[in-house]
């Protein structure tokens, strides 16, 4: 062979395994067929196994759904016993997702159960090595929104009329539950709000927290800015002030006033007149009774006319009770701390009652008064030393909400 045309056959060599490098050095940059993505399910590794997945019948129990997946009994028994101060398996839900994690065999050996609780969180049953049970929950991912509108009927037609999650309308309405009357709203009010939406696994599952607020009202304008102190968020307006009063209206989100604070009235059950000092809230059995400020639980117990009921004391000048219970929520006893708004109780009629409502008493300097007659303190405001943060990311969020420096 010539000189020359060994050189060449060498160099067209060259040319092909360069080009063969540069493919494919592009089907790695570009993510071709050489990447191979691992699969996860539930944070389990699963490209090597069989996956199953189906959802509990009616009256089906866990003892048949796995039996029915080559687990025996006395396994069944020794992963109910090790589950139970994690989840009792004997209330699983029909409707529910399950799914195995099996081998890739002719007669697939299970090494995994997850059963799924809620949208969020699940129950881990590893077979691999003995019984072991853990709670696992997936990923929210959080992205941020925000819509704006004019009212022309109420606040949540005009929100599910921008195809907008109807909780928005009512966290707007729990913000401003001190600052706006919602029944009175008008036509022409208008909203701006900059709020979370929560995704898990690509599905929208609700909103999250609103961020900002803007709400017109007759031509004012209501702002809203969530601030976290130690742990702990609320609304604060442009100063820093709360929006949230020391004191709720009412200890009930629904209810209806069937008996006023009284100094002289006829009692319903004993005929005699005599004073009321509280404020009946009739509402139907088993509704959730708060309590209207933050507080310490004074009483909770069972007397003859007071039926099951709870007494808060607040501070130094005010206390709260709740009367006439269904029951009283489990863990609310002596000494325990509740959060305004916090369920303490259940709307009955024990004790002196005639239907179900939760009667409603309030001390103001170991007095007993009107709710409704007092003026009553306003919430903390931003403390001194949180004051410039807060004022940093109000204004940030102002910008985002409405476009301002």
């Amino acid at each position: 062979m010539k000189k020359g045309s060994g050189l060449f056959l060498i160099i067209v060599a060259l040319f092909f395994i360069l080009s063969n490098l540069n493919n494919k050095k592009k089907e790695v940059e570009d993510g071709g067929p050489n990447i191979v993505h691992p699969k996860y399910e539930y944070g389990i590794l699963v490209d090597s196994f069989y996956v199953k997945k189906d959802t509990v019948n009616l009256r089906q129990t866990i003892g048949e759904i796995l039996y029915s997946n080559h687990i025996d009994f006395p396994k069944i028994a020794e992963i109910v016993d090790k589950s139970k101060k994690l989840f009792d398996f004997r209330r699983i839900n029909a409707g529910h997702e399950y799914t195995f994690i099996c081998s890739k065999d002719s007669f697939p050996i299970p090494y995994y159960f997850i059963y799924k609780e809620n949208q969020r969180s699940y129950i881990v049953v590893d077979l691999t090595s003995g019984v072991d049970v853990y709670r696992g929950e997936k990923e929210i991912v959080t992205k941020l929104a925000s819509t704006t509108g004019v009212i022309e009927h109420s606040l949540s037609e005009s929100i599910e009329g921008l195809g907008v999650s109807p909780r928005v309308s009512i966290k707007l309405s729990e913000i401003y539950a001190w600052t706006i009357d919602f029944f009175k709203i008008q036509k022409g009010d208008a909203f701006n709000v900059y709020y979370e939406n929560n995704y898990i696994d690509g599905e929208y599952i609700g909103i999250g927290k609103v961020l900002a607020s803007e709400f017109t009202h007759k031509n004012q304008k209501f702002y809203a800015f969530y601030y976290k102190e130690k742990n702990y968020g609320e609304y604060f307006d442009e100063e820093g002030r709360t929006l949230r009063k020391a004191f709720l209206k009412a200890p009930l989100d629904f209810y209806r006033i069937s008996s006023r604070f009284s100094r002289n009235r006829k009692h319903p059950v004993t005929g005699q007149w005599k004073g009321h000092f509280g404020t009946d809230y009739a509402a139907p059995k088993g509704t959730p009774i708060m309590t209207t400020a933050n507080g310490t639980i004074q009483r909770a117990g069972y007397t003859k006319n007071n039926g099951n009921y709870v007494k808060v004391r607040h501070n130094s000048t005010y206390t709260t009770q709740y009367l006439h219970m269904s029951k009283i929520k489990p863990g609310i006893r002596k000494g325990v701390y509740v959060k305004q708004g916090e369920i303490i109780g259940y709307v009955g009629s024990t004790g002196l009652a005639t239907g179900p409502h939760v009667c409603y008493r309030f001390w103001k300097n170991g007095r007993q008064v009107d709710p409704y007659t007092q003026k009553l303190p306003p919430g903390e405001p931003i403390k001194n030393e949180n004051k410039l943060r807060y004022l940093e990311v109000k204004d940030s969020l102002m910008q985002i909400l409405v476009g301002k420096e």
